[in-house]
Formats: C-alpha cells, sequence, structure tokens
C-alpha cells in the first residue's frame, strides 16, 4: 500500500500550532499567577510602607507640636478659687439641666457624652455624703519600697580633657531639661568639659529664658563637678572657631533619635579630638534609654532629680502657689524640698482645719494644634471638620497634601485605637468614675483648650473647685513671669509635681512624663499618678449610649488601678517618666 503522502507544511504548522495551545495557555496562566504572587507582596509591602510612612509622619508632627504647658499665647478663663459651699454640697439638678443642654450648642465646639455626664452628675450628688474609695490618694504599698538613691556615685570626677561640648536645645522646657540631662551624660561619656547649655529662641514659645533663667547655675556646677567639669563659656581661645567651617556643628539629622552611646564614641570623639569642640543644635531625644552603662543612667538620673533646681524666682512663686493649693496646710517632703529649696518651710498650722485641702492636678492636652493634627472627630459636625481642616491647611500642609493623595484612618478608628486626645469631658468622666468628689479642688495645668469655656463647662459643671495659676496668684504675683513662657511651665511643673494626686490625659506628653517621674522618684509611695489606656478607655466610652453608671463605673476603676501597678522601669523606657530602676532608685526591705 503506497506510503501517504505528508500534509502541506501550512497544514503541520496549524496542527503543531494547534497541538501547543494548551501547552501555552498553561505556561501564560503560570506566568499570569507568577506574576500576581509578586503583585501580592509588593502590593503588601507598598501597603505596609504607607503605613510606616503614616506612622513617621506622625512621630515628626507630633514632636514639632507645642508642649501646652508651655505656651504662652493661650490662658485657661479665670476660674473662682473654692466654689461656694451651696454648690458642692447642693442637689444635682441644675447641673443635670445644664449638661442634658451642652449637647444643644451650634458650632463646632459642641460638648460629647452628654447621656454619661448626667449620668455622672447625678452619681457624683448621691456620692457626696459617701466616703471615697480607700485607694483614691494612695499608691500601692509596693510602692513604698523603692527609695531615691541615683545621688550615690562610685566614680573619681573627670577633667574633661578631650575638649568642649556645647548644646544649643530646642522645644520647650521639658525638652529642654531631657536635653540638658542627655548631654551631661554624653560629657562623662567622652571625657569632655559642659559648657552651660543655651536654649533655642522658638517663635512659637516666644521665650528669651536662658538656662540661667530656670535654673541655678552654680548649683549645677557644683552639684556635678564629681562626675563632669562644667564651665559657663566656651574658652575665649575657641570662641573666635567657625565651627561649621570646621565641621564641628551636629545637628539632629547627624546623629539619629535615642542614639546608642557607641555612636558618639565612633562618631563625636575625633571630632571632638581634632577640633576641641563639638556643638550640638537641637538635641531632642538623642541619647538611648537602653543599651547604656548603669552608671552612665544613673548620671542622667542624677541630673534630672537632683541638680536642676529651680531659680529662687520661680521656688518662691511655687511655694506660695502650693500652699495657697493645700490650704495653709502644714506639710513637708523631700519633693518640696528639692522643688522649692529655702522656701519649702513649714507652714504655721491653720487655727481652721476645714482650710487644710488635698488638691488633685490635671494636665489637659486638648488644644487645637493637637486636634486638628489627630484627625479626630469631636462630636462638632460640619462647622468642627471645616474648623480644623482650616487650620491644617496652615500649620500642617504636609499632612494636609497626605490627606489628598493617601487614604488615611478613618477617624472612628484612631479613636478606637486610643490615638486621640482625651476631650475634656471625657477627662471629667474618668474623674468621676474613680471616685473624686464633686467638691474635689482640681488644678488645670495646661493651655487653652480647644472650645475655650463651653468645652471647660464639661468640667466646671460636674467640678466646680477649679483652680489655675491665674486664679491662685494676683496680676501683680504673675506679673514677673509675663511673657516667659517657659517660667509659667516651671510654675505648673511644681503645682502638678506637688499635687496629692496628678492625672495626665495624654501619657505621652513629656510635661506628663516629667511630672510622672519626679513623683514616683520623689514621693516615697504617697503621690498616686493616673495615667489612663486610652485604648481600653475609648471601648468603654464609646458605649455611651447604652452603659450604666454602675457599669461604666466599674470598668474604669478597674482600668485606672491596672496602670496603677507597680512595676520595674522596662527595657527602654525613659527614665525621666520611670525612674524604678536599679540605676535611679534602690529597693528597701520591709
Amino acid at each position: 500500500m503506497p506510503e501517504a503522502a505528508p500534509p502541506p507544511l501550512p497544514l503541520l504548522a496549524a496542527a503543531s500550532s494547534s497541538a501547543a495551545a494548551p501547552l501555552q495557555r498553561a505556561r501564560r496562566r503560570q506566568q499570569q499567577h507568577h506574576r500576581r504572587g509578586w503583585r501580592r507582596p509588593r502590593g503588601l509591602l507598598a501597603w505596609g510602607a504607607l503605613v510606616a510612612f503614616f506612622f513617621v509622619m506622625n512621630w515628626w508632627m507630633f514632636s514639632r507640636l507645642q508642649d501646652p504647658a508651655a505656651r504662652p499665647h493661650f490662658r485657661l478663663r479665670r476660674l473662682p478659687p473654692r466654689a461656694d459651699a451651696a454648690a458642692r454640697n447642693g442637689s444635682s439638678l441644675s447641673t443635670l439641666e445644664e449638661v442634658a443642654g451642652a449637647a444643644k450648642g451650634k458650632g463646632p465646639h459642641r460638648v460629647m457624652l452628654t447621656r454619661l455626664l448626667a449620668l455622672a452628675a447625678h452619681a457624683l450628688a448621691e456620692a457626696e455624703t459617701r466616703p471615697e474609695p480607700n485607694d483614691l490618694w494612695e499608691e500601692p504599698i509596693n510602692a513604698t519600697m523603692w527609695r531615691p538613691c541615683s545621688d550615690q556615685r562610685d566614680w573619681e570626677a573627670l577633667e574633661g580633657t578631650n575638649g568642649y561640648i556645647m548644646i544649643s536645645a530646642n522645644g520647650g522646657i521639658n525638652q529642654q531639661r531631657v536635653a540638658i540631662c542627655n548631654a551631661v551624660t554624653i560629657s562623662r561619656l567622652l571625657n569632655a568639659t559642659l559648657v552651660i547649655p543655651k536654649f533655642l529662641y522658638s517663635n512659637v514659645w516666644l521665650d528669651k529664658s536662658q538656662f540661667g533663667d530656670i535654673y541655678q547655675e552654680d548649683y549645677f556646677i557644683n552639684y556635678l563637678k564629681s562626675d563632669i567639669r562644667i564651665v559657663k563659656d566656651l574658652p575665649v581661645e575657641l570662641q573666635s572657631l567657625d565651627l561649621e567651617v570646621i565641621g564641628s556643628l551636629v545637628n539632629d539629622t547627624d546623629v539619629m533619635k535615642e542614639a546608642k552611646p557607641s555612636l558618639y564614641v565612633k562618631k563625636i570623639l575625633p571630632i571632638l579630638l581634632r577640633n576641641r569642640v563639638v556643638h550640638f543644635i537641637g538635641f531632642g531625644n538623642r541619647l538611648s534609654f537602653d543599651p547604656i552603662p548603669s552608671d552612665l543612667q544613673r548620671l542622667r538620673c542624677r541630673c534630672n532629680f537632683h541638680a536642676l533646681r529651680f531659680v529662687p524666682k520661680i521656688q518662691e512663686m511655687g511655694a506660695l502657689l502650693v500652699e495657697r493649693l493645700h490650704g495653709h496646710r502644714s506639710h513637708l517632703s523631700p519633693l518640696k524640698d528639692n522643688l522649692l529649696g529655702q522656701f519649702a518651710v513649714e507652714s504655721a498650722p491653720s487655727a481652721n482645719k476645714s482650710d487644710a485641702s488635698k488638691y488633685l492636678a490635671v494636665h489637659l492636652r486638648f488644644e487645637i494644634d493637637m486636634v486638628a493634627y489627630s484627625l479626630c472627630y469631636f462630636g462638632g459636625g460640619k462647622d468642627e471638620e471645616d474648623e480644623l481642616e482650616a487650620y491644617r491647611q496652615i500649620h500642617f500642609p504636609v499632612l494636609t497634601e497626605l490627606k489628598k493623595t493617601t487614604k488615611l484612618p478613618s477617624a472612628a478608628f484612631l479613636r478606637s485605637e486610643g490615638k486621640c486626645p482625651l476631650a475634656p469631658e471625657e477627662a471629667v468622666l474618668m474623674l468621676a468614675a474613680i471616685g473624686f468628689k464633686r467638691s474635689t479642688n482640681i488644678y488645670i495645668a495646661g493651655a487653652e483648650i480647644y472650645g475655650g469655656r463651653h468645652r471647660m463647662a464639661a468640667i466646671s459643671r460636674l467640678y466646680p473647685a477649679l483652680l489655675t495659676k491665674e486664679t491662685l496668684l494676683s496680676p501683680s504675683e504673675l506679673e514677673p513671669f509675663k511673657n516667659f513662657s517657659s517660667q509659667l511651665a516651671a510654675l505648673d511643673f511644681i503645682a502638678c509635681a506637688a499635687a496629692d494626686a496628678f492625672a495626665m490625659t495624654d501619657p505621652g506628653s513629656q510635661f506628663s512624663s516629667l511630672v510622672q517621674g519626679y513623683r514616683m522618684y520623689y514621693g516615697g509611695g504617697n503621690l498616686p499618678t493616673i495615667r489612663p489606656n486610652k485604648r481600653r478607655l475609648a471601648s468603654i466610652l464609646v458605649k455611651n449610649g447604652t452603659i450604666e453608671w454602675q457599669e461604666f463605673q466599674t470598668r474604669v476603676r478597674k482600668l485606672i488601678q491596672q496602670t496603677k501597678q507597680v512595676h520595674e522601669r522596662p527595657v527602654a523606657r525613659s527614665i525621666f517618666r520611670h525612674p524604678r530602676c536599679p540605676e535611679c532608685m534602690c529597693r528597701t526591705e520591709q
């Protein structure tokens, strides 16, 4: 049988193509799947990068926000020094009516949580005749097992022969205080002589105060003379040097935030040895808390808690402020001795014991810059949104542009994560829930509250005995401090540190952190600090429409009790905020 002729070439090509088609489709599917597989990680990486960018921007912007305790151009309204007895102990009917009407106001400053505020007003009226919770003005018993001991030394003084360290610290008084103690520590590390720090003038704080206007220079130099050498000025032969030309200017872009000591030895010491001087510009939080040698950590504590004492002008007015807050009560303590120096004298016993009083200090941090940058919502409707957006366009243009190009977390999500500053009404609900009576004297530290008098009414309607330095001190007494925001902030610091109890509304605040650390170090377990977990508090407040007061009170008290537990400083936590560690404090056996 004759062999069949082969098919024509076009048919072969067609057949070959037909046979190969499934294989090619399979390969294409595999390649597409492979590309999609790469897209998913790339998409996740892109999303992760976006989230990281947002939080970096968040840190950067917040680092530029003003510390409210030092803000010069805002003032709380003048409040009565003491509430009238009838207002303290009378019926809550008028308060209930006022609270119920608080949400009816128009504009961007309407008060939130009015149902809970009304319940709180009723509960405070009922509780006036009952005793306060036993632990309200106390710390846990094991807090007394720690005592200050960073004043102890086990090394010899250094001569500072490697050169001179200068710093020009930015920020407000609280950021500058941290920079000073970091500079002391770096000077010891590098065997350098420290020149008394300078403070950069800021268009935000508008305060020309320098070190000697706030702290006692000679006391600072003498107290630390066994640790480092400190001088008031650079030697004449070095003053004419162009530090920028010779490479001795070091700014915050040259040294990372919370840099390790090894970086200074590797990068800064060679400059110091070559040029005999290094000038740090800014120097905000430029030294890590861990890892760091224990003796250097102790030196940093010694600087903060012992070497920095306010000048007599501030001590005297601070002593007067505390005396009036305590109703001329006779009381001395190591904390007051450190804060007030020669003015920490024992007052004459009051003839009327009812004048003696405890007081609660509250640091509110609810200024317009904090509120605007937070991207949170505070119940003011479109008026509030428009007002805050206009503020962001002027003061936070980067954030405004980011909002246009990026999907940022929603206001509801931010609130659920505890990222929103506590509004005055949220703070006052916390205080009422944990048991502070309506008659409690409350000292308000901070600057102008967003929403002004209308928003502050959320506090004053429930707690009429509100006090500020402006109501406790006369205009003539405050006159020497006028236009010196850092010195006014020092008075707030004294009043908060010496308070029988201190409540913060923003645990991230440098002011609140320093006050908490001071009270922890010198308080002997007798100066409680109320530090809310904002995320957990938000999960309770979100039930404003349904939760009953008893449940709200129970949950908030449990939350605060957990934050008051005594722990040793966790790794990498600030010693300025949490000095309860072997480098700063010592355990005592009881």
